[in-house]
């Protein structure tokens, strides 16, 4: 499978990404409104930081103990109930006065079931495509996600000037009931991928065997950590630039999109499995110029760039699938979206505390997100060693973690 024709012919498909193209806008407007609201009354980085990207920090615990919820439960039950419960937290935020604590509570609802079920999505995206169409399929899917927050971040900065923060909430829970009805009527009801085992035994085991490879390990790392890091960049746009962030989330997301693009349709395999040390470095040397303090066209501009180094999250998933087994696939990306959004949240508040600690303004921002690029740098350098044992042709001790999967249920 090399065209979009033929990865779009596939209905399913069609209707998995439009799913996730509404739920990446009604995220972003979402986000947008809560980082408004937070720094608006507070005028702390740190808080902003949190509201935009603190809530996946719950999703450690949702994926220690109901990971394998992703192949345990049909995957269209479990993406109406993932759509479902944040198309319900979207209409509590709407309320107007709703107290902080509630607003943070409602932020942590959301990313505690999306761990326990929405590996669901790429788990039965690799199922409905063929093995040669997976990483098109993939990369499709990513620039629906860059698509979507240029839209989701561009149409909400346009939209706050004219409505409020509550009609933002309502509107991005509305495009959310449209994407349950999409799923609902336009899924097949697949089987799990997996049955007759303990939820909370499965996820643990295979959890540990993930996590305890010598050769899965370092891809889940680098693709957390360094990409964490840079997050913690793009967590600092509000302090940064003001009323002016959404120019720079949209430009972001527009270079995660060319990236994709780029490497997902026109690559071959053998060049993108290359290019992943340069991709990883380029994610983050753009931003060590924020150290100038650049004015805005200049930020956006080394931001535009930055975000094409996202692309090596493609070639890495690659070498993921071909490492892991099968019957694990929706806990195996059900964990590597948590560590994603963890390592993400967990950039942004060290982004905002390093900012809170240099001072207040654009200027201090602008040097915490310089050493935020530089962290970003020194952790992907000290990763090379580990990616080169899940390299195409190197020799590795063990790649899957098979047996784990084979102890707790049957093959389905």
């Amino acid at each position: 499978m090399k065209t979009y024709r033929q990865l779009f012919a596939i209905r399913e498909f069609r209707v998995l990404f439009l799913v996730q193209c509404i739920n990446i806008g009604s995220y972003a407007v979402a986000s947008l409104a809560l980082g408004t609201i937070t720094f608006a009354a507070t005028g702390s980085p740190v808080l902003t930081a949190l509201a935009m990207f603190g809530a996946p920090l719950m999703r450690i615990v949702g994926q220690t103990l109901f990971g394998s919820g992703s192949d345990l439960v049909r995957p269209r039950t479990a993406l109406v109930l993932v759509f479902t419960t944040t198309m319900v937290t979207d209409l509590l935020q709407a309320l107007p006065g709703l107290a902080w604590g509630w607003r943070f509570a409602l932020l942590a609802v959301g990313p505690l079931i999306t761990s326990a079920l929405g590996g669901s999505m790429m788990a039965l995206v690799s199922d409905i495509l063929p093995p040669d169409g997976f990483i098109l399929g993939r990369a499709t899917m990513n620039i629906a996600v860059g698509g979507m927050q240029i839209v989701g971040y561009g149409v909400g900065g346009l939209l706050l000037i004219s409505f409020t923060t509550t009609q933002l909430f309502l509107g991005a829970a509305a495009a959310l009931f449209v994407a349950v009805l999409l799923l609902r009527l336009g899924l097949s009801d697949h089987p799990p991928r997996h049955a007759g085992a303990s939820l909370v035994r499965r996820t643990r085991e295979v959890n540990r065997a993930l996590l305890g490879s010598r050769v899965v390990r370092p891809l889940y790392l680098t693709m957390w950590v360094p990409n964490g890091l840079i997050v913690g960049c793009e967590a600092l746009f509000v302090p940064f630039a003001g009323e002016r962030a959404g120019y720079l989330f949209a430009v972001t997301a527009a270079g995660m999109l060319l990236g994709d693009v780029v490497v997902g349709r026109f690559l071959a395999v053998a060049v993108r499995d290359r290019l992943i040390g340069p991709l990883r470095l380029l994610l983050a040397v753009p931003y060590l110029a924020f150290f100038l303090v650049p004015s805005l066209p200049y930020a956006a501009s080394l931001a535009f760039v930055a975000s094409v180094g996202y692309s090596a999250s493609l070639p890495l998933q690659e070498r993921l699938v071909s490492h892991t087994d099968g019957q694990a696939r929706g806990q195996v990306f059900g964990l590597q979206g948590t560590g994603l959004m963890v390592g993400q949240a967990l950039g942004a508040l060290l982004g905002g505390a390093v900012a809170s600690a240099l001072g207040v303004g654009p200027t201090a921002a602008a040097y915490a997100m310089g050493a935020m690029a530089v962290a970003s740098v020194v952790v992907s350098i000290t990763l090379t060693p580990g990616l080169r044992r899940s390299r195409p042709g190197a020799e590795v001790l063990e790649t899957a973690p098979a047996a784990a999967v084979a102890r707790v249920g049957p093959r389905r």
